[in-house]
């Protein structure tokens, strides 16, 4: 048998197949895998169990105080959609199903901006903002014109 081929006689495996020894991958066991997938706590913490589900729960308590102010702030005034990836982010530090969410969030994102440089996706987006401006002005000229420049509420019925 050669022992250089055959780690996996050596080396520990975690019950999601993940190898765990340092010899396999290179680092220690629990550290994230080299795809940046997995816990960033200290190893320190990582390496007591309870410590680790008590940063783990902490982080979660975090996370989610941050998104639910951010669900508040969709139809309050700020900045909802960012509060609630930054939520995802603190997430992310721990949890790898929020990782993958914010790597699919990331790739649409940038999908979305390629095809938002597009020549002709920009000519449409520039004659669709010009004809909304130009409905807004004439439905205020007509408003300035019957009204003059009285606020709504004080306008009397003839």
């Amino acid at each position: 048998m050669n022992t250089g081929s055959d780690e996996s006689a050596e080396t520990p495996v975690a019950a999601d197949g993940v190898r765990t020894g340092s010899r396999a991958t290179g680092r220690e066991a629990g550290e994230p895998a080299g795809d940046g997938l997995g816990s960033r706590a200290p190893g320190f913490v990582r390496a007591r169990r309870v410590l680790h589900v008590s940063w783990q729960v902490g982080v979660f308590v975090i996370g989610l105080a941050v998104v639910v102010a951010g669900v508040v702030m969709l139809p309050l005034p700020g900045p909802g959609w960012v509060v609630i990836f930054a939520g995802m982010a603190i997430w992310a530090t721990e949890f790898v199903w929020a990782q993958l969410v914010l790597r699919w969030t990331k790739r649409k994102v940038t999908e979305a901006a390629q095809r938002a440089l597009d020549p002709r996706v920009r000519r449409r987006n520039v004659t669709l903002t010009a004809v909304g401006l130009s409905i807004v002005v004439a439905l205020a000229g007509v408003y300035l014109g019957r009204f003059g420049l009285v606020v709504p509420w004080e306008i009397k019925q003839e």
